[in-house]
């Protein structure tokens, strides 16, 4: 391993820039931070770096951020040790992820604070270049609609309430970004207006609204859709409900599980047509199991069953997801007639928008963050750099490292 090294000169490979491919191009890291690209031709001044040379074939992508994942190997955000965060941010860059977003769930009141606290505290003491970074908090729940609850516990359900926010966005040391709950259980939409006063995305799931109920909570400040298509009124003639919004209104970004699981492909692909990758995010939505064998795990107190990549409460209830964003990136060029390109949107820049950390992340750029992934000529993971230190490398490693 020599994630220690300042600094980096990844050579060869295709090289996603922002509006360019550089073919047999050159990334110069030093310091955490991109600090030259371009054609290999244009390269000068190579003395110090380390490089990687990479074969014909493969590629150099942005890092992947996942707005919406639970947790990995065993580990999950409502655990809220730092263990379990450790866990989380030394496995994730095995899949392509660079950073992400906690996603708590609905829970005792307790817990979800004591997680809040616990990633807080991981978030200003223990974080770490060589590790996918946490970027903040996705409170899933527990602001949710009972007749959409899908694996979020019932008895933990409560109304949106500013107050109960106020002090839990507190406790995270207002680090909540991104909060998913039911817009037509939130009285004159005040939970939603609030959010986006205070810059933290408002998101719908978990929800029975209806089109005009989606269109008043855009206008208080909505702005995002949590897991298209899951556990939320679906698409009608007589009332298109929050899928058909997600499809119509362009102030939607619109999270999707992209595994053939949660959306079989065919939905995709029509997903995909209607939004496309300007407005799409891919995401995990994963639990503990993630990593694991088949068998039983713990999910907010509930008994889940993994088998053959689904995790399941009971016989029709999934509860969160298996998915790596390795496997998501790959999946929705297989579902779609999406590209590399649509991919990279999806799964980076999207994110990094939505979240306004694109002046540091979701491309590569120079003067961005080195969150970087190497792709093989199969669209796997080869390597994965993050803040400019190498977090992982596939063992069966034939590239040139010098």
């Amino acid at each position: 391993m020599i994630s220690n090294i300042e600094k980096l000169l990844i050579l060869d490979g295709n090289i996603y820039g922002e509006d360019t491919v550089y073919e047999k191009g050159y990334i110069k890291i030093e310091n955490g931070m991109i600090t030259e690209m371009g054609e290999r031709s244009q390269l000068t001044n190579t003395e110090e770096f380390k490089v990687i040379s990479l074969p014909h074939g493969y590629s150099v992508v942005p890092g992947m951020i996942d707005i919406h994942i639970h947790g990995v190997n065993g580990a999950d955000t409502m655990d809220a040790t730092r263990e379990a965060l450790d866990t989380m941010t030394g496995t994730l860059p095995k899949e392509g992820t660079t950073s992400f977003l906690a996603t708590t769930m609905t829970e005792a009141a307790g817990a979800i604070e004591k997680a809040l606290k616990a990633t807080a505290d991981y978030m200003s003491d223990h974080q770490k270049s060589g590790q996918a970074e946490i970027l903040g908090l996705h409170l899933e729940g527990p602001f949710i609609n009972p007749d959409k609850a899908g694996a979020q516990p019932l008895n933990r359900i409560q109304k949106p309430i500013v107050e109960v926010f106020k002090n839990w966005h507190a406790l995270s040391g207002e680090n909540i970004k991104l909060v998913t709950l039911a817009p037509e259980l939130d009285d004159e939409y005040e939970l939603i207006r609030y959010l986006k006063e205070n810059g933290i995305v408002a998101s719908v799931g978990h929800s029975s609204a209806t089109y005009d109920q989606i269109g008043e909570a855009i206008d208080a400040g909505l702005s995002h859709v949590t897991h298209l298509f899951n556990q939320m009124s679906g698409l009608h003639h007589r009332e298109p409900g929050i899928v058909g919004a997600s499809f119509l209104r362009k102030e939607l970004m619109v999270e999707l599980i992209s595994d053939g699981i949660h959306v079989r492909p065919e939905v995709v692909q029509l997903a995909f047509d209607q939004i496309t990758d300007e407005r799409l995010i891919l995401i995990t939505d994963s639990m503990r199991a993630k990593c694991l064998k088949n068998g039983q795990y713990d999910l907010g107190g509930q008994m889940v069953t993994v088998k053959d990549g689904k995790a399941l409460l009971d016989e029709d209830t999934l509860a969160g997801s298996v998915l790596k964003m390795k496997d998501a990136f790959t999946n929705i060029q297989e579902f779609t007639t999406g590209d590399m390109r649509s991919a990279i949107k999806m799964t980076a820049e999207n994110p990094a928008r939505q979240l306004n950390v694109f002046d540091r992340k979701g491309s590569l750029a120079p003067r961005k963050d080195a969150d970087i992934v190497i792709l093989d000529e199969n669209k796997d993971v080869y390597t994965t750099i993050c803040k400019g230190k190498i977090a992982y490398i596939r063992e069966d490693d034939t590239h040139e490292t010098n």
